[in-house]
């Protein structure tokens, strides 16, 4: 019986179909595959990308904001939002952040907050560097004139040099020039409200949502003359976080760390050169120096610091070498306290509250490590070569003038020295002479 004509041409036509079907598929694969990719890198346009300051202004600080504008360029995140609280820093930081800030290809946004929050000295010249700078209700910002520290005189030319860097950047950005060289001159800072109405912030935001549906809208010009108009209601919100390392390195930025290790640091592996033994004095200095000179790294150092704080290691060293009425350790106590003055450039320093008892108290720690060196070096000995001679032990395997004894748990060449030996003979130990025991017989009186 013979099938149907219609059944075969069925078949035919549906094979024929699922052949098109399968070789038009990866074309329509890659029609369609486009458009998942266009819809993620939109979202991630729309994207803010966000930091969070809120303590001085260091290098560490200077680095993380410098990649999060260049992590925000490159991942083309609509905005780069730094929430800001501070009360300053160094300068050569600050004038880092804000070039990058004047000269970047996405909208830099500073939002002073939460409330409470400040952007003072250094964090002043960052807010007016932002395209758009925002302040939460009972936050200030002002208080820009360079300090000294340590209670010198900022001179003329100091102050007029940052004036005028607070007075371009504020004209760069349209803001109040006269608020700006005030801030420098004369310390001026307003609060948020007033900021606004002096043309020194540009709006007031209570918090991250009333900020971005504020600032939805908004256009910016950027260093290319490019106009940027912000989509910021809803927008979805990657933060840019310091890694773990970086956390420890800006912990470690502080002056007062920095000399409390490198002096600890030093004092135990000098009582490690007093007193050597299981190694553990000379295991938490070298720790200790370690996170000094890291901190060091990332802090700005002045050359005569450094070299009054190697005069002053020298001199507590010395005392371990030639203890007496601790001359060399009150010389490096003293050449200690003064480098911990000279050893960060302005406005950074040790606190004298640091600075000097822990000088005092490295000098006297070094004068009683000195004087176990001394009592260390008068004490019999209890081991070793020299302290063999006297020992009694029994000479084995003898061979004339030759033979072996067992001291101090080792086998040892023995020698006589006033004729042969014998086995089991007892003999004692007269001196050590190239790894070999000279030994002479033990009288039976003796016995």
């Amino acid at each position: 019986m013979r099938r149907p004509t219609w059944l075969g041409a069925a078949a035919a036509r549906v094979i024929v179909a699922a052949g098109v079907l399968a070789c038009a598929w990866p074309m329509l694969g890659a029609l369609d595959s486009p458009a998942a990719p266009a819809e993620r890198q939109q979202e991630q346009q729309r994207s803010v990308l966000t930091a969070r300051v809120d303590e001085q202004i260091t290098p560490i600080v200077a680095d993380h904001l410098v990649d999060g504008v260049r992590r925000a360029e490159d991942e083309r995140h609509q905005a780069f939002l730094v929430e800001l609280d501070t009360p300053g820093g160094l300068s050569t930081s600050m004038r880092e952040i804000v070039q990058t800030f004047l000269g970047a290809e996405v909208p830099v946004i500073v939002h002073v907050s939460p409330s409470g929050a400040r952007a003072a000295s250094a964090g002043a010249l960052i807010g007016f560097s932002a395209h758009t700078l925002a302040m939460a209700p009972g936050t200030s910002i002002g208080a820009a004139t360079p300090v000294d520290l340590q209670g010198g005189e900022i001179t003329d030319k100091v102050i007029n040099d940052a004036a005028a860097f607070a007075e371009s950047v504020a004209r760069e950005r349209g803001r109040s020039v006269e608020f700006a060289e005030a801030a420098v001159r004369e310390g001026r800072a307003v609060a948020a409200e007033q900021a606004v109405r002096m043309n020194v912030a540009d709006l007031m935001a209570a918090d991250r949502s009333a900020l971005f549906a504020a600032l939805d809208g908004r256009t910016v010009t950027l260093a290319d003359s490019t106009a940027v108009t912000l989509r910021t209601q809803g927008a979805p919100v990657v933060n840019h976080e310091m890694g773990l390392f970086t956390r420890i390195l800006q912990t470690l930025a502080d002056p007062n760390l920095a000399f409390l290790f490198i002096s600890l640091g030093s004092l135990a592996a000098i009582y490690e050169l007093a007193t050597p033994g299981a190694g553990l004095g000379g295991v938490i200095g070298a720790v200790l120096l370690i996170l000094g000179f890291a901190a060091l790294s990332v802090l700005p150092v002045n050359v005569a610091g450094i070299l009054l704080l190697v005069l002053a290691v020298a001199l507590l060293v010395a005392e371990i070498f030639t203890p007496g009425i601790g001359v060399f350790a009150g010389g490096g106590a003293i050449a200690l306290g003064v480098s911990g003055l000279f050893l960060f450039d302005r406005p950074l320093t040790v606190d004298p509250a640091v600075l000097w008892p822990v000088a005092v108290a490295v000098g006297a720690g070094t004068v009683l490590a000195g004087r176990l060196a001394l009592r260390a070096r008068r004490a019999e000995p209890v081991s070793g070569e020299s302290a063999m001679a006297g020992q009694e032990t029994v000479v084995r395997d003898a061979r004339d003038e030759r033979g072996r004894a067992r001291v101090e748990g080792t086998w040892w060449n023995v020698r006589s020295r006033s004729g042969p030996l014998s086995d089991g003979q007892r003999v004692r130990v007269v001196d050590v002479q190239d790894l070999t025991l000279l030994v002479e017989p033990v009288d039976e009186e003796e016995q």
